[in-house]
């Protein structure tokens, strides 16, 4: 006959066993029940309702001057595709190679199957002319960004042949510009005169087209915020003087502007 003790022992053997014996089931159950469900995605995922058929399941938004087109071809899917076998990172890094674009997001869109991609691009706020060199015989025109990037007209135009040019007209090498350009483009657009031409050429002498006539502003790096206020103070010339009689205006000393007629110099 077996001890207390002996029996004691036998029972906690059986207990530990049968908790192990559980154990290795429950770990069954849930091997089983992953696969189920791993198995059932991959059999949803794979039919119908999660393929991208043609372009039109990919909505692009954000895009002014690049059009769906010309970014449809740059992603250059086959259709129809399987949705879990588009890279929505492949897809950002094509994009972003592009100089129009700046940012990207690609991400998939489930319910119904297809692609979300949303851009910034850079917009161009002035028609820029690159004056004549000795290397070459013609002006080279472009578009300029508000960060001061010279793109080719041309290349813009291959982007997108509907594009709507800006107003605004720029004369000078970019490299001439481009150090204060984006403050200066910042300040024009809240004065209140009409700036349609800026010429560079002249680094000592900034010179504006402007509703008023050509305005003279000398150094662009000297008193710029304070030219473009005093050009402002000035938009009820008019009601004083014949603007037929102006030859150009003088706003270096943005505290005391000169006014040169055609006939006579003055100063106001």
């Amino acid at each position: 006959m077996l001890s207390v003790s002996d029996t004691d022992l036998v029972q906690r053997r059986q207990r530990l066993r049968r908790r192990r014996q559980l154990k290795n089931l429950q770990k069954v159950c849930q091997t089983l029940t992953i696969a189920s469900i791993a198995g059932g995605l991959l059999w949803g995922v794979s039919q119908p309702m999660w393929v991208i058929k043609t372009s039109k399941a990919i909505e692009i938004s954000g895009n002014r001057v690049l059009s769906d087109k010309f970014i449809l071809s740059l992603i250059n899917l086959s259709y129809p595709k399987f949705l879990l076998r588009v890279k929505p990172s492949r897809i950002a890094n094509l994009l972003r190679k592009q100089p129009m674009i700046t940012q990207v997001q690609v991400s998939r869109r489930l319910f119904p199957a297809g692609l979300q991609i949303e851009i910034q691009e850079r917009i161009p706020v002035a028609i820029a002319e690159l004056p004549k060199s000795s290397n070459t015989k013609k002006t080279s025109i472009g578009l300029l960004d508000i960060t001061g990037l010279w793109i080719s007209l041309e290349k813009y135009k291959s982007y997108n042949s509907q594009l709507k040019l800006p107003k605004l007209k720029i004369i000078g090498l970019p490299e001439q510009y481009r150090s204060f350009w984006t403050k200066l483009y910042k300040l024009i657009k809240i004065a209140k005169i009409e700036i349609t031409k800026i010429d560079f050429q002249d680094q000592t002498n900034l010179i504006l087209t402007t509703e008023l006539g050509e305005i003279h502003l000398g150094s662009p790096v000297n008193k710029l915020s304070e030219k473009i206020e005093a050009l402002s103070h000035l938009r009820q010339l008019p009601q004083k003087v014949s603007l037929q009689s102006i030859d150009y205006i003088v706003l270096k000393n943005p505290s005391s502007p000169i006014i040169y007629t055609k006939y006579k110099q003055g100063q106001k």
